[in-house]
């Protein structure tokens, strides 16, 4: 006989695996913290547009929604850089013309909640996990109006985000290790809206960035025409968050720092004012399940900062490897759970160093023209090394290679690089038959290291 099983959440991650596990004849129960979005407005200022890729369309599919979500992506197939002289520079994200993907965070996750519905899953509204007791498996849930229950979960997941209520009780257990780290950046949704006639007024196929070495503003295209942006700006010093107080002060730093940006964005000190600051936090923790009873997933597990766009195609993905454990060891939970951590945990945590790191890239690296022609030579290196060669970006965005096998990657790649650049400009050399050859022995190298680590 199945388990019953018990979600805390109905975000993205949680109402997928809601869906996963009733399409394999589980009962499922959903306890959401929020009030029912379909019904209510989403206040604004509080989402990071979504940037799907292959990990994500991947678990889609598994729940049968890829091809309706395809229908309200905007494929970015590239970085549009407003750089800080004026000028502007667009950089391809892949060699084959791939794409990662603009999606309505709200609206997808509608979607998979009504899905999960449809598949028979059963959502509480208004229960707000407050905290576990795992040993037991016992939640305990407060309604809007403060009035506390209990609920007994045969088979739990903590699917409640960076600030789990499972999570929170599990590093109160003997022998778990958990942590946590805010940068010093916050971020702010700002907006722009549509053109007159409804129109993008700006490229719509490319995710902007106006890179500023120690702060950056984004924007992503939405189906409606406008573009969802976003600063990601120190919370002190000067300048960042605390040192704007002003109407006054917001316009002249915009004007000075984002010059084009600012007459595309007419409501932007009642933006900047109105909506809130937000924190970006790192978690980790281990372990991640409890016995057969009860295990972390997406956030929960292994909140990140955004800068990599994976924070919804890591949970997913969560998703997609538990099904792919379900099908080896069947209704055996004692042994999906540990075989799912065993798997994922080592790719949370490397996941979580990606994302920090193209932070720097995003914000600072992407200015330089070093950098830039480096990007290039890794396009090239993809399409004359189709085998050997993939550049870390790729293997995260546009592949199902392990997160922790593309981080052990950036260092042999920095190598390789290095060496080729160091020779003189790529572009005029690649012709040459000694730089040809020498080229292919480098490659080769950089490939068998690869390999020897992976």
């Amino acid at each position: 006989m199945k388990r019953s099983v018990t979600i805390s959440g109905a975000g993205l991650v949680g109402s997928l695996l809601a869906i996963i596990l009733r399409k394999r004849g589980y009962a499922v129960t959903v306890y959401e913290r929020r009030p029912d979005m379909r019904a209510a407005t989403i206040g604004a200022g509080r989402s990071i547009n979504l940037a799907m890729s292959a990990r994500g369309w991947h678990a889609l599919a598994l729940a049968g929604l890829k091809a309706e979500m395809e229908s309200l992506a905007i494929p970015m197939h590239g970085r549009y850089l407003h750089q800080s002289d004026g000028s502007t520079a667009f950089q391809q994200y892949g060699k084959n013309n791939e794409a990662i993907y603009s999606v309505s965070r709200g609206e997808l996750n509608k979607r998979l909640m009504t899905l999960a519905e449809k598949e028979g899953a059963v959502i509480h509204f208004n229960r707000r996990c407050t905290h576990v007791d795992v040993p037991h498996n016992r939640l305990h849930l407060q309604d809007a109006d403060g009035n506390a229950t209990t609920v007994d979960a045969d088979l739990l997941f903590g699917a409640d985000g960076a600030f789990s209520a499972l999570r929170s009780s599990y590093v109160h257990m003997d022998r778990v290790n958990a942590a946590q780290h805010y940068i010093e950046h916050g971020y702010k949704e700002l907006s722009i809206p549509p053109a007159a006639d409804g129109g993008w007024r700006m490229e719509k196929h490319a995710l902007h960035i106006w890179p500023r070495k120690n702060f950056m503003l984004i924007a992503l295209p939405n189906t409606d025409g406008s573009f969802t942006c976003t600063l990601f700006f120190p919370f002190e010093g000067t300048p960042s968050f605390a040192s704007l107080k002003t109407k006054e002060e917001v316009t002249a730093f915009f004007a000075a720092q984002f010059p084009d940006a600012v007459p595309l964005m007419p409501t932007l000190t009642e933006d900047f004012f109105g909506n809130p600051t937000s924190s970006l936090i790192t978690t980790h923790i281990f372990p991640w399940h409890y016995q057969d009873k009860s295990a972390l997933i997406g956030d929960a597990a292994h909140a990140i900062v955004p800068f990599y766009g994976q924070g919804m195609n890591a949970g997913f993905e969560d998703c997609s490897v538990l099904a792919a454990v379900m099908d080896q060891h069947g209704d055996d939970w004692s042994r999906i759970l540990p075989a799912y951590e065993q798997q994922r945990k080592p790719n949370g945590d490397a996941v979580a160093q990606l994302a920090l790191m193209n932070f720097i890239e995003m914000r600072d690296k992407v200015a330089d023209p070093a950098f830039l022609e480096r990007k290039k030579i890794e396009k090239e290196l993809g399409r004359l090394f189709p085998g050997q060669f993939n550049s870390v970006y790729e293997m995260v965005s546009f592949s199902h290679t392990p997160y922790a096998v593309a981080l052990q990657c950036i260092q042999a790649q920095d190598r390789l690089l290095e060496q080729i650049m160091a020779a003189g400009n790529f572009f005029e050399l690649i012709g040459q038959e000694a730089f040809t050859a020498q080229l292919g022995a480098w490659v080769s190298s950089y490939h068998q290291s690869v390999q020897q680590t992976a």
